[in-house]
């Protein structure tokens, strides 16, 4: 009896050291745009159009702000995450597909990694200027300051 006892106590320590171990896998995410690098090639300036280019390429990831009918952009990324920690960028695509007022493919412009911003948070607090005040100044800080109910730091009589 203690001989199964122990075994079937190993065999739930390996399967739960198996399940907790599972969850610290890589995982990696590709979003957007998939990207073939056949077609892309085969979209030039001067020869192709709006509705080519919707042909071939398809629907854009999404159009300029400002130049709706102008620029159409075609944007790729992959991904890679530890556990619970945010998503980091490992590879990116953005294809950039501009027209002319005609409607014709002007320019064709490729960028990838070298675009996306990196921002690292000051800390923990945010830095402001101003005096540093204390917990109980800042609850206790405007008694006397602010005048009595219905009047605006002074009274008819005394502006002030």
């Amino acid at each position: 009896m203690p001989r199964t006892l122990l075994r079937s106590a190993a065999l739930a320590a390996t399967i739960a050291i198996l399940g907790l171990t599972a969850g610290c896998a890589r995982t990696r995410d590709h979003k957007g745009y998939v990207v073939d690098s056949t077609l892309i090639d085969t979209v030039a300036p001067g020869v192709d159009n709006r509705e080519s280019v919707a042909k071939t390429l398809g629907r854009p990831s999404f159009v300029g702000q400002f130049d709706q009918d102008r620029s159409w952009y075609y944007v790729s990324r992959d991904t890679k995450q530890i556990l619970f920690r945010t998503p980091k960028p490992f590879a990116q695509s953005v294809l950039i597909v501009r027209f002319d007022e005609k409607g014709n493919v002007a320019a064709i412009e490729r960028t990838g990694m070298d675009k996306v911003a990196h921002v690292s948070p000051f800390g923990d607090k945010t830095p402001t200027l101003g005096s540093k005040r204390g917990f109980f100044r800042e609850l206790f800080g405007n008694i006397g300051r602010v005048g009595s109910v219905g009047e605006a730091g002074g009274t008819a009589d005394n502006p002030n």
